[in-house]
């Protein structure tokens, strides 16, 4: 018998560039793990001063660890109503997008190590060469190119 491994995924999304900057692979849901993808978030970004962190009322993202970590990472927590998904959609259409994509039908992985490389190959793609609509049908990572230098720019032209 071959035995099947569901993984949880936390993820930390740019809501502007639609990067998935941050993210986590494990077979349980416990507050490390969410304390973890937000901190690959961080070493991605740099800072997240001022990021606003959206999510739903979970129990590890209620905790007071992860109150903590945000506090000193200044990223300031935000929640929606209970029972109110419409607000937290662009993780809900990421994890859509991941299960179509990656999963192609099957229900779980054979082990965690496949998971762990499938989903890292999978956040690749997806910040490197997937399309977004909401950005101009460009990937996220050349988004951000084209709004840093733009930015750049604009300072530039403004001194």
């Amino acid at each position: 018998m071959i035995p099947r491994v569901r993984g949880i995924l936390p993820t930390c999304i740019d809501l502007g560039s639609r990067k998935l900057a941050g993210w986590q692979v494990a077979d349980h849901m416990r507050t490390e793990l969410v304390e973890d993808a937000l901190r690959a978030a961080h070493r991605d970004r740099g800072s997240l001063a001022g990021a606003v962190f959206h999510s739903d009322h979970g129990s590890v993202y209620t905790s007071k660890a992860y109150a903590a970590l945000c506090e000193q990472l200044k990223v300031t927590q935000s929640m929606g109503a209970v029972g109110t998904s419409a607000d937290n959609s662009l993780a809900e259409s990421v994890n859509a997008t991941l299960k179509r994509e990656l999963l192609e039908g099957a229900s779980a992985f054979p082990d965690q190590a496949t998971a762990y490389r499938a989903v890292f190959r999978w956040a690749n793609r997806y910040n490197t060469r997937r399309r977004h609509s909401a950005i101009g049908q460009i990937a996220p990572n050349t988004y951000e190119t084209a709004y840093t230098a733009t930015t750049a720019a604009t300072l530039a032209e403004a001194a």
